[in-house]
């Protein structure tokens, strides 16, 4: 099915829509496997019970996580209520992932030093900015210039996770290697007004009409820009897109590997430990949760077992046989 139709018209309706390559192609992603799953049948003819058979086939038989069963359940009531019109009705007849949560990897302060050590310039300003500001990594590579507040010392984070806006700290000793990252984004800026063609960054349809010189003042552009011009799959045009995040989580394994550290080690776990160092610095879980962009401060609270030495603060029996 990899050159189906109807999947193109899918993948098309969503770049339409607006939607970033990574969500359409999760989506896609988990269409795909519903259709193969039902016997290929179009996904009209489908019904709430394909779907809570679906869901459950997913918990029981591949075990996923809940995370993972939650993100197949909005593919396939996006392809449904928006791309086919139909309604969807209750779907709670279908079996819970039981799979338990992973706790997530922290770094020490030690180790998030020799991590940071085996990186150099714009690189290690990415990853330092990952950790100093706790960024999510898709928020750190669709940062644009304007969003660095240098006076304030603080990033914008727009249309995060779930489309909301926060305000995160900014480290004071990130702030010269940013200044030469804004005027390395001006230079580029300068070489691409001199190629034609160049249809400026992309911005949002509506802030596009509304600000028609906007793609090409520099504010809008992308902080940590691609090293090339690349066409824009949506409108055809000359751009130059943002850094890509795949390539990121592998500089920061490479990093870690480097560095001799035993954990398994990727973007977010900086953000991981930039959650539990500011908690074991007696910053509270209100904040904490607002510089994450937490919805609930449960999903916060993750981080306090961490916070004291052992497992939820228990000291080992062991330690007390050499008193």
């Amino acid at each position: 099915m990899s050159s189906s139709p109807f999947l193109k018209s899918v993948e098309d309706f969503m770049l339409v829509q607006r939607y970033s390559r990574r969500t359409i192609s999760t989506y896609l992603y988990w269409i795909k496997y519903f259709i193969l799953y039902s016997g290929k049948r179009h996904p009209a003819q489908l019904h709430d019970e394909d779907i809570i058979r679906f869901l459950t086939f997913l918990a029981i038989e591949r075990n996923v996580s809940g995370g993972t069963q939650a993100l197949a359940l909005n593919a396939i009531v996006f392809l449904k209520t928006k791309f086919l019109g139909q309604t969807v009705g209750d779907l709670s007849g279908f079996s819970p992932s039981r799979k338990p949560r992973k706790l997530p990897v922290v770094l020490t302060n030690k180790e998030v030093a020799a991590l940071l050590g085996q990186l150099t310039g714009v690189h290690y300003l990415m990853a330092a900015m990952l950790y100093g500001s706790g960024l999510r990594r898709i928020e750190l590579v669709r940062l644009r210039v304007q969003d660095v507040d240098f006076d304030y010392r603080q990033i914008r984070v727009i249309n995060g996770k779930g489309g909301k806006h926060r305000l995160v700290t900014l480290a004071e000793q990130l702030l010269p290697m940013l200044s030469q990252q804004v005027e390395q984004v001006e230079n580029h800026l300068r070489q691409d007004l001199m190629c034609a063609g160049y249809a400026g960054v992309w911005l949002p349809d509506a802030l596009a009409r509304k600000y028609p010189n906007a793609p090409f003042e520099s504010g809008w552009h992308y902080l940590f820009p691609a090293s090339r011009l690349s066409i824009d799959p949506a409108s055809k045009l000359l751009r130059r897109h943002h850094y890509d995040e795949s390539n990121l989580n592998k500089l920061i394994r490479k990093a870690a590997r480097d560095a001799g550290l035993r954990k398994q080690v990727s973007c977010h776990t900086l953000r991981h430990s930039f959650a539990t160092h500011l908690l074991q610095s007696g910053v509270d879980i209100r904040t904490v949760q607002q510089q994450l962009g937490h919805a609930d401060v449960k999903t916060t609270e993750i981080y306090t077992h961490v916070l004291k030495q052992g497992a939820q603060g228990v000291r080992s029996p062991l330690s007390t046989l050499q008193d």
